[in-house]
């Protein structure tokens, strides 16, 4: 679900963070940080699905609170607690993979109830709630549609919401869009999560390799960097800048399955997006020259990936 651009910005922010960190730092070090990033992300996307659930959940606890009045009203009495047997949902949410990687996490403990309440609140009062509990029968277009409404209209785009998972997650404001692509596919077809490899095996060791790459090859790379820079005041270059650049050369040498065009898109819409307003052309500049002369060398022997990305 996580893609190769998320990746990179992890790889990115992690040699940021110990480049601008006080002190020598090791390669391992560097592993250890970058690890703890992907596991972050894991938890940020686990808990989003998890307040999914407990907002469809909420039906059965407001079923029972307006049931227990001193003088319920009809409606009080018949609450449509259809949501709460959401089928794509609570299929994920019952199996043991799912349940032991919530209580490992300890993600539980940062759910808010009041938060819960308050967007099953809004939910209840929305015309695609009313809608899909008008329908005594269930299907998965349904069933899924209602789950990501949840997400996109009612959590995502309420700024207490996002405020309050922010609290929670530090990290929120790098990895929102991520995070909202990762449940986005999720709800799509939510029979291909494993809880035991959210980021996957593939994925994970690319991180791996490109931060170790980058580390290793540092020296190697700011040689082919440095002649390029002849138009570019140095002191004003953003370090973030240069890292990106360094990725950009490491993924343009050593990473055969990613053609070059990819690797230098993906770094100037980075560099967009993380840096100053003139990173998109500074990184397509140097990474364009160094391309050049790599292939003119006939340094770069990429494969014919096709489909890969």
């Amino acid at each position: 679900m996580i893609s190769r651009r998320n990746i990179r910005v992890k790889v990115m922010q992690c040699l940021y963070a110990v480049e601008t960190g006080s002190g020598e730092f090791t390669e391992k070090e560097a592993i250890s940080l970058l690890k703890k990033y992907l596991e972050q992300t894991e938890n940020l996307f686990l808990f989003c699905i998890l307040l999914i659930n407990e907002v469809t959940r909420y039906a059965e606890t407001d079923s029972l609170l307006k049931a227990g009045k001193h003088l319920p009203s009809e409606k009080d009495l018949n609450v449509n607690t259809k949501i709460s047997g959401n089928e794509v949902v609570s299929r994920i949410v019952a199996s043991s993979g799912f349940s032991q990687a919530i209580k490992d996490r300890k993600l539980e403990r940062l759910v808010d109830q009041e938060l819960v309440k308050k967007i099953y609140s809004e939910l209840t009062e929305s015309e695609p709630y009313l809608t899909y509990v008008s329908s005594p029968e269930r299907d998965k277009k349904s069933e899924k549609e209602i789950l990501a409404y949840i997400f996109t209209d009612l959590m995502m785009a309420d700024d207490a919401i996002t405020d309050a998972i922010e609290e929670r997650f530090i990290d929120w404001d790098d990895d929102a869009e991520m995070i909202y692509q990762m449940v986005l596919n999720f709800l799509s077809k939510p029979e291909t999560l494993d809880t035991k490899e959210i980021i996957g095996r593939d994925k994970t060791q690319y991180a791996h390799t490109l931060l170790k790459t980058a580390i290793d090859k540092k020296e190697f790379t700011l040689e082919l960097i440095k002649p390029k820079l002849k138009n570019w005041d140095p002191d004003r270059i953003a370090l973030l800048d240069m890292i990106m650049i360094r990725l950009g050369v490491c993924e343009l040498l050593y990473f055969e399955t990613i053609p070059t065009k990819v690797t230098i898109n993906e770094y100037i819409d980075l560099a967009k997006s993380y840096s100053t307003q003139q990173s998109g052309q500074f990184v397509n500049g140097i990474l364009d020259s160094i391309h050049k002369e790599l292939l003119a060398e006939g340094k770069l022997k990429k494969i014919d990936f096709k489909k890969q990305a």
